[in-house]
């Protein structure tokens, strides 16, 4: 299984100093992106910041943000690689993938606990990957919703080349279940960030 550490935080000094934790992590970075347009709560929302980070990290920000359509270019930056968009706050979902190709980044689609995993379908072969909520956007801390389970191995079904993300609620049991329907890398931020030890949390979610 891989591994997508997480930040969210309405700190970006915070996430500064959490990505400092990892150096030298060979996979994505992910970074919650919300300013209380999508959700209800906010985090960490400026784009600008990005500008002043010198880091090696692969870094996907997780935009849970609406009119995504006019703000998309505020986030095709150094040194994000790749973009993560909710399909619920999207407008035109494919003008949205075409500004990141235009830009070099991948780019990923989500959708929330309450979304279809049938709408995801049409975009099959058409994005890196899709990620799939198993917890309502935004709040952290919360507990993975055990329905999603069904939603990802429904959706590897249909469309078997696509790489699924589950983020939200992720523990050593809940990447397990995860794998075993059918997903391809776990995001996981209070699991592993309010670990002593978070290399050893990152091993064990791997090992699953």
């Amino acid at each position: 299984m891989k591994v997508v550490p997480t930040i969210n935080s309405t700190s970006f000094e915070e996430i500064k100093n959490r990505l400092k934790m990892i150096e030298g992590f060979d996979g994505f970075i992910q970074i919650d992106v919300a300013d209380g347009t999508f959700t209800k709560n906010t985090l960490w929302h400026n784009a600008s910041d990005l500008l002043q980070l010198e880091t090696d990290l692969n870094i996907e920000v997780h935009l849970m943000i609406n009119n995504i359509e006019d703000r998309i270019e505020n986030w095709l930056i150094e040194p994000v690689k790749r973009i993560i968009f909710q399909l619920e706050a999207s407008k035109d979902p494919y003008f949205v993938i075409k500004k990141c190709r235009d830009a070099g980044k991948d780019v990923a689609i989500a959708i929330g606990p309450d979304t279809p995993w049938t709408q995801l379908m049409p975009f099959c072969g058409k994005v890196d990957m899709f990620q799939i909520l198993s917890v309502y956007p935004g709040l952290p801390s919360q507990e993975f919703i055990e329905d999603c389970l069904e939603k990802i191995s429904d959706l590897k079904n249909n469309c078997p080349s696509a790489i699924i993300e589950v983020d939200g609620g992720v523990n050593k049991e809940v990447a397990k279940k995860c794998k075993e329907a059918g997903a391809d890398l776990v995001a996981s931020a209070s699991y592993v960030f309010k670990s002593d030890n978070i290399k050893e949390k990152i091993k064990e979610l791997e090992q699953v």
